[in-house]
């Protein structure tokens, strides 16, 4: 006897016998590998590598790991002429001594911060901390702790001269700006992270250059750091595109006219491929307007790259919610490409999260789902959140694909990213690199708790019998007297057309990306679509 199931309970199905079957859930291993060859132009390291381990120098802690703030001074010390650094957040004094140090010998050192980011902690007034948002409250007791070097409760001007990063870049007189130096209140947000010493070294890293994103919250002894990846790439061509874009956002610098530009203020540039020895990268910078095509776009990029997979795409991102995206991963896995994705829990099932649309699941707000919206109908349980120590989270924003090529960076898969950020994003075609990136998601994926809390599942369960009217992806209509627009429609409008499936829908929206639709003519060189079908569209649909 055949029994239907509906996708979402097959695929609980699914997690059930995997669960009962022993294979979903693998203890992590806690052991020191092997290390992996390094390239020598593109240097990879991750602060929970299971390769390395080093001694922290702000907690008596010996723990496995790369240490990501010794990476990045190694790297200054080799300055000679010139150090940009674009960070949103410095509260490392290490770093900060380094630089001082570096300055105090004549290297020309810049930096530019985000500008919620740009002032010391130890400035501010009892006024001003009393009003912060308990995030912030949280952050600033934590930044307390840190620098009572002696832990006796009482913060010392010396003390706050030794740890307080930002205090060091001003009492060195280092030169530095935000991102309100274009005479805006700041941009979206200045979320680079990258430093480029003497035209030559350049560091690209997911890290905030903070304790908590390094090593591990100063307060927690548990904590082993925000899952973050750095990389260290020599190359003159690389170092001079981010030296463009630092000097795009520096302009004339502190005291200067308010000629930098921070987001969507900065010229629209296209994304360059560069080739070393063994790898080629390609280097793109966010944001770009929303009226722009979106193929053209950091996210159009990463769906480009990710729809040349053939065998497997695992995902390691703080933040998944550009639905083109997402489309594209779900025509891959109709291809039998086989995909992972774990999501840092705070953002996996939110209303707009992919990670939903994955598991071939959808939350709406106030009975309302977004436009867009395409739960898979062949959903996987291959998607979920890793188990991370208290207090971490997981920050990373990359792919892997077929074993060779990895999409990483500051950029997080989001529109935010993609229309309204400063970021950075690289995509590199080279094993070795790959497989460092591999390992590390094999290591985080060995935790993966699949599927939904309860809380999230009881959430969706109650929509459906609450809200009656709701409108839901499959039941979505439109105004029979409003035609159409199939150069912008969505999938689903298109899927409202007279013989157009998923499928068809998708050929549509490539197709449009690499040139818009002027005439029926250029509508009938999609495959699939005849002189029939158009004759049938005519009342329903229009390109203009």
């Amino acid at each position: 006897m055949f029994i239907y199931l509906p996708p979402r309970y097959l695929f609980y199905f699914c997690l059930f016998f995997l669960t009962l079957t022993g294979c979903q859930q693998v203890k992590p291993v806690n052991q020191h590998l092997s290390p992996l060859p390094q390239d020598p132009l593109i240097q990879v390291y991750f602060n929970n590598s299971q390769s390395s381990e080093y001694q922290e120098k702000y907690r008596p802690k010996k723990r496995l790991g790369d240490n990501l703030e010794q990476q990045i001074i190694d790297t200054i010390s080799q300055a000679n002429s010139t150090i940009d650094i674009a960070i949103q957040e410095l509260r490392l004094p290490r770093i900060a001594q380094a630089l001082a140090e570096k300055h105090q010998q004549g290297v020309k050192v810049r930096l530019i911060l985000e500008n919620n980011y740009s002032r010391p902690w130890s400035n501010f007034t009892n006024t001003e901390i009393q009003n912060l948002d308990q995030r912030e409250q949280q952050r600033y007791n934590e930044f307390q702790k840190f620098v009572d070097i002696n832990q006796d409760n009482q913060i010392t001007p010396e003390e706050i001269n030794q740890r307080d990063a930002l205090v060091i870049i001003k009492n060195n007189n280092i030169p530095w700006i935000d991102d309100t130096a274009d005479g805006s209140a700041g941009s979206s947000l200045m979320h680079h992270k990258f430093i480029v010493v003497d035209n030559r070294f350049i560091i690209v890293t997911s890290a905030n250059f903070t304790v908590s994103d390094t090593s591990g919250d100063f307060s927690n002894s548990e904590s082993l750091g925000n899952a973050n990846n750095l990389l260290k790439i020599e190359s003159t061509e690389i170092a001079s595109l981010f030296t463009e874009e630092f000097n795009i956002m520096w302009g004339d610098g502190p005291g200067g006219k308010p000629d930098s530009k921070f987001g969507l203020k900065k010229p629209i540039r296209q994304p360059q491929i560069i080739n070393l020895i063994d790898s080629q990268i390609t280097v793109n910078f966010s944001p770009i307007s929303p009226t722009q095509p979106w193929h053209n776009s950091s996210n159009g990029i990463i769906g480009k790259t990710l729809d040349t997979a053939i065998k497997n795409v695992d995902l390691a991102l703080f933040v998944f919610s550009d639905q083109q995206i997402a489309n594209i991963l779900k025509n891959r896995h109709l291809q039998k490409v086989e995909i992972k994705a774990l999501i840092e829990p705070q953002f996996a099932y939110r209303s707009y999260s992919e990670a939903l649309d994955m598991m071939g699941l959808a939350l709406s707000e106030n009975c309302q789902y977004e436009v867009d919206n395409s739960p898979w109908k062949n959903p996987i349980t291959t998607v979920g959140v890793p188990k991370l120590a208290s207090g971490d989270l997981l920050h990373h924003k990359f792919a892997v694909i077929d074993n060779q090529t990895v999409i990483t960076g500051s950029h997080n898969w989001s529109e935010a990213a993609n229309n309204g950020n400063d970021e950075t994003l690289l995509i590199i075609k080279n094993t070795k690199v790959a497989a460092h990136f591999q390992r590390e998601f094999n290591r985080l994926y060995q935790t993966i708790t699949p599927g939904l809390p309860p809380k999230i599942q009881s959430k969706i369960d109650s929509q459906i019998s609450q809200c009656p009217q709701i409108t839901t992806p499959s039941s979505f209509s439109y105004p029979s007297s409003q035609k159409i627009n199939l150069n912008t429609a969505t999938q689903k409008e298109l899927e409202s057309l007279p013989g157009v499936g998923e499928k068809l829908a998708q050929r549509i929206i490539i197709a449009r990306e690499k040139q818009k639709f002027t005439s029926w003519q250029d509508v009938e060189k999609i495959p699939g679509i005849s002189q029939n079908t158009i004759n049938k569209w005519q009342e329903k649909a229009t390109f203009n």
